[in-house]
């Protein structure tokens, strides 16, 4: 809830608390309602991709997959380096392709350099 005006150590302490309350079927209805934005990790079940579905009257979903292997050249060597692939859905009525690439572009840049963006909390 208003996400925009919270720290990612913020987000992330409310998530586990919300997490939980669902668990364990006793969380506010209300909570889950009045969304705009989703994430739907099957990263955590070993799905290496899929595509999520947006849950109206939303405007996007973020699918996040697991981590995997992979083999890149690198300066002439062989090397291997954790991957994990997102999947964005979104309402073309409400966003458009650029900046929705944007979007991923910017989120791949804090999630490769991730000690940077826990150190701004």
């Amino acid at each position: 809830i208003n996400a925009d005006t919270k720290s990612l150590k913020q987000i992330a302490a409310e998530s586990k608390i919300l997490t939980k309350s669902a668990q364990e079927g006793n969380i506010n209805p209300d909570l889950l309602a009045g969304g705009t934005f989703t994430v739907s990790n099957l990263g955590v079940l070993g799905i290496e991709s899929f595509t999520p579905v947006i849950n109206p009257p939303q405007t996007g979903i973020l699918g996040v997959n697991c981590i995997v292997e992979r083999v890149r050249s690198q300066n002439g060597q062989i090397t291997v380096y954790p991957s994990m692939s997102l999947s964005l859905t979104y309402d073309h009525r409400a966003l458009d392709g650029a900046p929705a690439s944007r979007f991923l572009m910017d989120l791949k840049n804090a999630l490769e350099n991730f000690p940077v963006l826990l150190a701004g909390n």
